[in-house]
């Protein structure tokens, strides 16, 4: 048990997050794949952009299993998210608790009796890549890492997907988006450091309609760094849009404070 709520400590505020959203009475599976095959880049990411959530705050429960090669875990997380705010991850009992805003990265762990409070650091080496707040908050949501407004990309297309890469080839690392035809909402986004031997990938699985906006419905992760692999598959349930919402976390005294190497 020990072990599991140390996972949900990384997997969580790590935000390995990545979310997907189960079906309910008032949700639709989104399935159909219906090709145009003489899109531009640009209008692929137009209708991309076009088709971003907009809400003001988002509630719901995650089923994250997590592997490493040795062992494995499944756990639920009660997640919050204030759009551009914060996002808030709850283990049951509050065992684990984590707050992510545009300026902090923070979590406790019980169990272990320890915590960690500064900057994004600590969840750019867990998943291998530079992140933000705004990149995890799109990782959630099924949208873009990276601007692709700020990049030329050329089109192709493979038997269920457009691919884009950049025109301009990236010396440190490479990336590649493939976008669903239907909803234009990201079937995976791949970000490489071939020289550090290392790769994330984030495949959606698929997508559901909830109250007429197109969220991920299953989500599955693969960070490897070198010669370690983790996969983290992720499941929604219960997403609601537009409740009021708190974020209780307060970090328990007498904790001792993780510090990075």
């Amino acid at each position: 048990m020990k072990k599991a709520y140390r996972f949900a400590a990384m997997a969580g505020y790590g935000l390995l997050l990545i979310a997907a959203m189960s079906s309910c009475k008032s949700t639709k599976l989104l399935t159909d794949k219906t090709f145009d095959e003489n899109l531009t880049a640009r209008t692929i990411i137009r209708n991309h952009y076009k088709n971003q959530v907009d809400f003001r705050t988002l509630t719901g429960k995650l089923r994250i299993s997590y592997s490493d090669g040795e062992s494995s875990q499944t756990l639920g997380v009660s997640l919050r998210m204030e759009k551009d705010k914060a996002i808030w991850l709850s283990a049951p009992l509050g065992v684990v608790k984590a707050i992510i805003t545009p300026g902090r990265v923070s979590f406790y762990n019980k169990l272990e009796n320890n915590y960690f409070d500064g900057s994004f650091e600590y969840l750019s080496k867990l998943l291998g890549t530079e992140l933000d707040f705004k990149k995890v908050q799109n990782l959630l949501l099924g949208e873009a890492l990276y601007d692709l407004r700020d990049e030329k990309y050329e089109v192709s297309t493979n038997t269920s997907t457009y691919e884009l890469k950049p025109v301009r080839s990236l010396d440190l690392f490479k990336i590649l988006f493939t976008v669903n035809p239907n909803n234009f909402k990201l079937a995976s986004q791949q970000i490489s450091q071939p020289l550090q031997k290392r790769l994330l990938e984030i495949r959606y699985k698929d997508y559901q309609e909830k109250n007429k906006k197109i969220v991920p419905n299953t989500v599955g992760i693969v960070a490897i760094d070198n010669d370690q692999r983790n996969v983290i598959d992720i499941e929604y349930r219960n997403i609601e849009f537009n409740t009021k919402v708190s974020f209780p976390y307060k970090i328990p005294s007498g904790y001792e404070k993780i510090v990075l190497n």
